[in-house]
């Protein structure tokens, strides 16, 4: 079993090409239809719903848990070892009104268009294709549409699978982002609302009095004096991306909160990273400055994987992604759903079947011609773990 678990792509015979060609058309359709179901995180309901009556309609049984993942499970009576493959369905949009997609210079246009619509939807189409022409998997296979994967949604659908799966995945692909890159290692990161409380009062006649806006600002000056820790080939960030607080233009503020975030792709990193974070807090804490710290999400970092297996599963996916789309995808560090696999010690890959630019904007695009090719390099990757000769 373990050498069918860890492998490599699968050269698609000319007819399987054909077949994929043939079902362009409905494919990006099926793009096209799930783009306009909002989808905020948290919030998936309506596509999750869409999804699995999909599913159905084609011959798949699929249910939705609590989480609102939509599952699809493939021979886990059989086999102990399971396969997940997964693609996201939510968005960044907080829309809940149906989403505008429209077609323009050879392009398709639309929020959510690529990440994910495109990968979600040629994740349905090779599930669908595989279970109609007879093909029986070699290991337990879990289809997955999840849910919460976009920000503060903090991977709550991916966590919630791994959960409930545990020490039976041996092998993670993730269908996200575009055709150009693989990631294969997992940034984690740590997210709080940072909030100081002081007395307050008017600006003139209790002048002198502590400003709960000047004291977030000097920590916000320390956070960003800080020593950033170094890890070999790894990358460690931090960021304060929002401010707000205070009343009038004569009000010496008494409230002041801030967005603050560290990211790393080493768990050595992230600690320290966290370390950091408390002490400055702490030497900023006096009688006249209340603060408080909520952490508002948190995505793990790279676990202990066995670098060979995780070696085979990145050169079988970049080998089918070259050959199928002409260009050699580039590897790099990233924030996915695979973070949950990896920091498990799952190998785990995440690349899409599309080219196309603009993600978390409203004039996201993609080019509608580019999924065919990125099909034929997942469903390379993915037929190994199914046996080649129809019934």
């Amino acid at each position: 079993m373990m050498n069918k678990v860890y492998c490599g792509a699968v050269k698609l015979g000319e007819q399987i090409e054909q077949d994929i060609e043939r079902m362009q058309i409905e494919v990006v359709e099926l793009v096209k239809a799930i783009c306009t179901i909002p989808a905020p995180s948290h919030y998936e309901g309506r596509r999750a719903a869409f999804v699995r009556d999909w599913f159905e309609s084609h011959g798949i049984d699929a249910q939705i848990d609590e989480a609102l993942n939509v599952y699809c499970e493939w021979g886990l009576e059989d086999h102990e070892e399971i396969v997940v493959v997964m693609a996201h369905m939510d968005t960044v949009f907080p829309d809940t009104e149906p989403m505008d997609v429209y077609e323009k210079d050879g392009k398709v246009f639309g929020p959510g268009i690529g990440d994910n619509a495109s990968n979600l939807a040629a994740m349905m189409c090779i599930a669908a294709y595989l279970k109609n022409k007879g093909y029986q998997p070699n290991c337990g296979i879990l289809f997955v549409a999840d849910s919460c994967e976009e920000g503060l949604g903090n991977l709550k659908g991916c966590k919630a699978i791994m959960n409930a799966y545990g020490d039976r995945v041996k092998a993670f692909v993730c269908m996200d982002s575009t055709s150009q890159s693989v990631c294969v290692r997992a940034v984690g990161s740590s997210r709080y609302k940072i909030t100081v409380e002081t007395q307050g009062g008017h600006s003139f006649s209790d002048f002198g009095r502590r400003s709960a806006i000047e004291a977030i600002a000097q920590i916000i000056g320390d956070f960003y004096k800080q020593n950033v820790p170094q890890a070999e080939g790894c990358i460690t960030t931090f960021n304060v991306g929002k401010i707000s607080g205070g009343t009038s233009v004569n009000t010496i503020a008494q409230k002041a909160e801030m967005l603050y975030e560290y990211r790393s792709d080493s768990m050595k990193c992230l600690s320290v990273m966290e370390a950091q974070m408390r002490e400055i807090l702490l030497a900023h804490r006096s009688r006249d400055a209340k603060i408080s710290v909520k952490r508002l999400g948190e995505r793990p970092g790279m676990g202990e994987v066995d670098q060979q297996k995780q070696a085979m599963l990145e050169e079988s996916a970049c080998a089918a992604l070259a050959h199928y789309t002409g260009v050699v995808p580039t590897l790099r560090s990233g924030s996915t759903d695979s973070n949950v696999p990896l920091s498990m010690g799952v190998p785990s890959v995440c690349f899409g079947v599309y080219r196309g630019e603009g993600a978390h904007t409203r004039e996201e695009w993609i080019e509608p011609d580019s999924i065919c090719s990125g099909m034929k390099a997942a469903l390379s990757l993915l037929i190994f773990w199914f046996d080649h000769k129809q019934p």
